[in-house]
């Protein structure tokens, strides 16, 4: 008998618009830029901005594109379980005075790297022919683990159709469960409607192993990676597990997207990506049966591991974009700028490999605080029965575009240091334009601040 047609699908990103907070306080241990650039003056403006024009290029180069809308901060509910009481200003007041660093926690716009908003998984990969999402529970980092609740509840308002779609809790367990999300996630596949390959990677097993001990902490463990392939029903034998090397996490490589990105049947990779790259590449072979996958591997003696994370070549959005032959790396300005990265990608798109485009976009806000055009996006594959019941105001327009961009202009602040996260009227400015933000989307009262 014929093989059954291979569903049409497509792989939509959807972007963290970014925050009004948006703000340098060097919060993440482990992630370099964050720690370089702590203290200094953000710009929250020209950051949102940066963000919408990096999904509107996207838009028009004929790919589909959605925008995951920010949380609320400062979170004054997280401030309150922890002991601080009064109005919500009297609140902002007492915690910078005796918990500064506590605040700036909760004044965080980190949800605005939607790759570490969880991991998704196809209809074609699993078992019930449902989309399932599990929101990452973010563990390793407090600021980051304040984000779940809002996180699952966006993610059923976007994706809300449970005929097609399935929502998982985010995992319970501690750090022992410690899950990132897609950030340390790929899948390979010949087209995105056949079932793939998924490919997680860990830094750390807490059982049953002896561990070996880094500076900067190993965020995803292997028992939170195993956890979430059995809760979204994969099939076993298309699931791939391998550890990611420690001398990338010692270098600055918190997540594996800082390392490696795949699209398709091609995974672009730092040499020094995984612990033990032979057995991955092995693996990968027999479990993709007979669809040749490309290894496009460069070498340490060509791109260190500090230019490449300094550059964030690997924290590129590989993709395939409509009428174009081969495939297009979207990548920050910081990678053109490198010139031993640059004239590397140069020759790179001249080999016989599946890559042959180059498209620079300017996300330097972002980047500051460690998060390059991978750490913006979150990819769900969707065929056409399942795009179609995607919430249309998530999905990118040119006249949402231009709305959002008004809307950044009315409401961001220019700058924002770290003393004015003791100013109330911040709590102010955001509540008004996330309330505002809820009439464009037509949410309602989505905020736990509308609905008190």
């Amino acid at each position: 008998m014929p093989d059954a047609a291979v569903p049409h699908a497509v792989e939509m990103n959807f972007d963290g618009l970014i925050g009004n907070t948006h703000n340098y306080a060097g919060l993440s241990h482990g992630n370099l830029a964050s720690a370089d650039n702590a203290k200094r003056i953000s710009h929250p403006r020209q950051a949102a901005k940066e963000g919408l024009a990096k999904m509107y290029r996207l838009h028009q180069l004929g790919l589909k594109q959605g925008v995951l809308i920010p949380q609320e901060r400062p979170d004054i509910a997280t401030l309150r379980h922890l002991g601080f009481s009064g109005t919500d200003q009297a609140v902002i007041v007492k915690a910078h005075k005796t918990a500064p660093h506590l605040l700036a926690m909760c004044y965080s716009a980190s949800s605005m790297w939607a790759a570490n908003a969880a991991t998704v998984s196809p209809s074609s990969d699993t078992e019930d022919g449902r989309v399932h999402f599990t929101p990452a529970n973010l563990k390793s980092m407090f600021h980051r683990s304040i984000e779940q609740g809002t996180t699952s509840k966006l993610l059923k308002t976007v994706f809300n159709n449970d005929q097609h779609f399935a929502h998982h809790d985010a995992l319970g367990g501690g750090v022992h469960f410690g899950d990132e999300g897609a950030a340390n996630h790929n899948r390979l596949c010949a087209e995105y409607g056949e079932q793939g390959v998924e490919l997680f990677v860990y830094g750390k097993q807490d059982f049953g192993d002896a561990q070996s001990i880094t500076t900067f902490p190993a965020r995803q463990s292997l028992e939170a990676s195993m956890a979430i392939a059995r809760k979204h029903g994969l099939h076993s034998g298309k699931v791939i597990m391998a550890r990611q090397s420690s001398e990338v996490i010692e270098a600055g490589g918190f997540h594996n997207d800082v390392v490696s990105v795949s699209n398709k049947n091609v995974l672009f990779m730092h040499e020094l990506a995984f612990a033990d790259k032979a057995e991955l590449f092995k693996q990968v072979t027999m479990t993709s049966g007979h669809q040749p996958i490309h290894f496009v591997e460069v070498p340490n003696q060509a791109i260190s591991l500090h230019d490449a994370i300094k550059s964030y070549l690997f924290n590129s959005q590989l993709v395939n974009i409509p009428g174009t032959e081969g495939m297009t790396l979207i990548l920050p300005m910081e990678s053109k700028e490198n010139p031993n990265v640059y004239q590397y990608l140069l020759a790179l798109i001249q080999q016989d490999t599946p890559i042959k485009h180059l498209e620079f976009v300017d996300v330097r806000q972002s980047m500051r605080n460690g998060g390059g055009p991978a750490c913006l996006r979150l990819r769900v594959v969707l065929n056409e029965q399942e795009l179609a019941q995607v919430n249309p105001s998530f999905v990118l327009t040119e006249n949402l575009f231009t709305t959002l961009n008004h809307w950044v202009d009315k409401h961001y602040r220019d700058e924002l240091s770290a003393r004015d996260l003791a100013d109330p009227d911040l709590l102010n400015e955001g509540r008004a334009s996330l309330d505002e933000l809820t009439q464009i989307m037509q949410l309602g009262s989505f905020y736990n601040f509308q609905q008190a």
